[in-house]
Order: structure tokens, then sequence, then C-alpha cells
């Protein structure tokens, strides 16, 4: 399990990216709350590089040069060599529940996931929301994580906004 910290900056400018973000998209099937990319996709992972959550101690922000879209939905990459392990197998990186906070998925809500706040179990990434949810779910790591799978296909297609 890890515990991860953005610097200061990268904090600022992903709250005022959810800030000026525009509504919900479609059915809201991935968490893509901060806003739309420069080719008109929405972005995922707000912008971290999902390749670095499994590689490297911190979550890496990635870059708009390395940019891959996947299912509609743009990701950004710290390195190319990131983005093509990426588009080698996206669903070896992409997040549980489309970047939702796999805890509020288990009570039926979809909630921000935030990087920082992340769990790696049997290869999969599973996002939360805070610090206090996410020491929730270590409680009960297994009945979250099983209860979240149960869920989701009923929340999937649903819009937050009507949870």
């Amino acid at each position: 399990m890890k515990i991860f910290t953005l610097p200061t900056l990268a904090v600022a400018l992903a709250a005022a990216s959810i800030a000026l973000a525009p509504a919900a998209f479609a059915a809201d099937e991935v968490n893509v709350s901060n806003g739309l990319t420069l080719t008109g996709a929405p972005l995922g992972l707000h912008g971290v590089d999902p390749v670095s959550m499994f590689e490297s101690e911190a979550p890496r922000p990635g870059r708009a040069e390395h940019t891959v879209n996947h299912a509609g939905v743009d990701y950004y990459f710290a390195t190319a060599e990131a983005a093509s392990l990426f588009q080698a197998e996206p669903a070896a990186f992409l997040p549980q529940f489309g970047g939702f906070c796999a805890f509020g998925v288990f009570k039926g809500k979809k909630l921000d996931g935030d990087v920082r706040y992340a769990d790696i179990r049997d290869g999969k990434l599973y996002l939360f929301v805070n610090a206090q949810i996410y020491a929730a779910y270590l409680e009960m790591p297994a009945e979250v994580i099983a209860g979240a799978y149960a869920a989701w296909p009923g929340i999937e297609a649903t819009p937050v906004g009507d949870l």
C-alpha cells in the first residue's frame, strides 16, 4: 500500500482545474472531473502518469507531449516509454472503477479518486478520496474491494449527480 504526496504546485493546479471543470461527461464512467485536454478529450487520472503509480515511489505528473487516448479519455505520461507500456496493455495500469474512489463505489457513490491515497493489490490500482476514507478502507480492504466490484455494474453508467 502507498500513500503519495504531490508537490504543492501540482496540488494547486489540480484544485484549480477541478474548480474550473465543466459538468459531468456522458454517464461519468471514468473520473474526468478536471476538464478537457487540448485534443478536446477529457483528461483521466488528473494528468498523473498511470504507469508511474506502479513503477515509482510517488506518482509522476504526465506531460501533454506524451498523451495516449484510451476509450475516449486522454492520459498523460511522464515519458514516451511509459506511454508505450500503457499502449501495450492499458488495463494493467488503469485505476479500477474508472478512477473513482473504491470506498465510494463500495457505498454506491462516485467520489473523486485522489492519487495521493492509492493502494495496489493483486496488481490492480485502487484510489481513494482522502486520508480518512483510505484509513477506513485499510480496516477491511477485502470487504471494500469485493463490495465495490459488486456495486460497480449498477452505478458505472449512472451520472455522478444521480447517485
